[in-house]
């Protein structure tokens, strides 16, 4: 069971965790012992909340397969164990992400003076630029 927010769990059932051997260098050690963690997570089969799925589906994630599969590959550590915890937290974080609500934005116009202040600050540039030019008789 894994605990999203104060309402919102994902039951271990849902969540498929294989352990692969891992890629880069490690000596004799990397191609003997499988400690990568590949976690897959279904969200149209989850028992999350259909906001929750919604949002994760619109989602341009590299993690999230077209089929609405994430994948999660975590490798970082020497032990199994603590890319397991690694992989787990990663799939936390991303549907937390989802969770919040944007704030709606409220268009604003510039107020008069900065609008003034503006076009006083491009003239007397203006100005400045034209004492620069070529002086003719």
């Amino acid at each position: 069971m894994m605990q999203i927010s104060g309402s919102v769990t994902i039951p271990a059932r849902e969540i498929e965790i294989s352990a692969i051997r891992a890629q880069g260098a490690g000596g004799q050690n990397v191609n003997k012992v499988s400690s990568a963690i590949h976690l897959r997570f279904d969200i149209g089969a989850s028992s999350l909340p259909d906001l929750y799925k919604e949002r994760l589906l619109k989602l341009h994630d590299q993690r999230i397969t077209k089929e609405g599969v994430v994948v999660i590959k975590a490798q970082q550590h020497r032990g199994q164990e603590k890319n397991k915890e690694e992989a787990l937290q990663r799939l936390r974080e991303l549907i937390r992400s989802v969770a919040v609500s944007r704030k709606k934005r409220k268009p604003t116009r510039p107020t008069r003076s900065s609008q003034k202040k503006r076009l006083d600050s491009k003239t007397r540039r203006g100005a400045v630029k034209l004492t620069r030019a070529k002086v003719t008789d």
